[in-house]
């Protein structure tokens, strides 16, 4: 029998208990042992909860307890997860995560630990939820060289596009459907900011290349900016917009960004809506895999939290795996050496000058305009591809002149 103890007995820790409860027996069966929960580590007290005999707030009583192998972190944020995590480890237990924030800012250095105890740290469910990206990563696709990942990561934030690309809600109407209904918190900054994204689009890159990417080094955006007529555009050009993550290898470096980008309506992620996630990963031998389910939510999250349980019962004598290492050089490319086109809205009384110099400072541009009274004081176009820094200090230059009155948005544009 191998007994367990689960920190955090919110959403998806009453998930993790209430899965494994449910599916005992093959979950056994798979696991090739009988897991047993000991402890639940919550601040809060249940008392009607058919649970509340193992509940304690002493993580003491956990650490301490040679009977528990495995730990179960669900808790959310940094602190105290990392130092209850960091100890777990150290004191020899396997540690499984659902906590894509811890993750992301220690991964590198909790795996280290997990090495040297020949334990393992787990978390399959801190990027997809319920989909299966961290171990097919890591195993299925080990063969190949992973040049790109490009990805809707976030349900939330994917749910209000869709509704504002679908039924012609603004942004407040679609985030204020998306918390009634669950799928957005009551502060949903994390969500709409694109930190959410940032946190997964880390970790995924340092699984995919080998080595710790920082999140604070990627260049990150939210939606809070995108309005119904940078919808409508992006339809007349056969167009939707999505928050997408982007990691690519260039060179011996990485790069990584996450951003509203305008993308072709026959594109691989194009299709995916509503609360659900996808996953694009790029392999030199086996092309382009796709991944798609939901990303979020208690029994997604908490299924793939129990798979993660499983492989560590069936590898509870040894560690399975390093996934990525810290590196003593600077990996990250700046965002400003990067190329792509920009679709951009400008105010304007005077749309032929405009006009003129937006041809002669950008070159060649599409110059887009749709039937909406709103957009009639506007000159909206995509500029050829170019660098970041090269494509804002034309933009710059261009908003500096008397005759523009304001930038309205900017969001890049991806062909394919």
């Amino acid at each position: 029998m191998v007994k367990i103890a689960v920190l955090g007995f919110g959403t998806v820790g009453s998930g993790v208990v209430e899965v494994l409860r449910k599916n005992s027996q093959s979950i056994s069966r798979k696991a090739g042992d009988v897991i047993d929960i000991k402890y639940i580590l919550d601040i809060r007290d249940f008392p009607d909860s058919p649970e509340r005999h193992l509940l304690t707030k002493d993580i003491d009583a956990i650490l301490d307890d040679d009977e528990v192998s495995i730990v179960v972190e669900v808790m959310g944020g940094i602190e105290p997860a990392y130092s209850y995590t960091k100890r777990a480890l150290l004191s020899g237990k396997h540690v499984v995560t659902s906590n894509k924030e811890l993750v992301a800012t220690y991964g590198a250095e909790l795996l280290a630990i997990a090495k040297e105890k020949n334990i393992n740290y787990l978390f399959e469910a801190s990027v997809g939820g319920g989909i299966p990206i961290i171990r097919p990563l890591n195993q299925c696709l080990a063969a190949n060289e992973i040049t790109e990942i490009v990805g809707i990561l976030n349900g939330t934030t994917n749910y209000i596009l869709t509704q504002m690309i679908k039924e012609g809600k603004s942004f407040e109407e679609a985030l204020h459907d998306a918390q009634e209904k669950g799928y957005a918190e009551r502060n949903p900054e994390a969500d709409v900011e694109g930190y959410d994204a940032c946190r997964k689009i880390a970790i995924l890159s340092s699984l995919a290349f080998g080595y710790q990417v920082d999140a604070e080094r990627i260049h990150t955006e939210g939606i809070t900016k995108i309005s119904m007529e940078d919808v409508e555009y992006a339809d007349h050009m056969e167009c939707v917009i999505k928050l997408l993550a982007v990691s690519r290898k260039m060179g011996d470096k990485i790069f990584a960004r996450v951003s509203p980008v305008i993308i072709p309506k026959s594109h691989s992620l194009a299709g995916v809506e509503d609360v659900f996630n996808g996953i694009l990963v790029r392999g030199d031998a086996i092309g382009d895999v796709m991944f798609y389910g939901r990303g979020a939510g208690k029994f997604p999250t908490a299924s793939a939290v129990v798979a993660d349980i499983i492989d560590i019962v069936r590898n509870i004598d040894r560690n399975s795996r390093v996934i990525w290492t810290k590196s003593e050089q600077d990996l990250m490319v700046d965002i400003g050496e990067t190329k792509c086109s920009y679709f951009v809205r400008i105010k304007t009384d005077d749309k032929p000058a405009v006009i003129n110099v937006i041809s002669r400072v950008f070159g060649s541009c599409n110059f887009v305009s749709i039937a909406n009274p709103k957009t009639a004081d506007e000159v909206a176009f995509v500029t050829p591809p170019r660098k970041e820094k090269e494509l804002s200090v034309a933009l710059n230059s261009i908003n500096n002149m008397p005759f523009v009155n304001a930038v309205y948005n900017v969001i890049r544009v991806e062909k394919e």
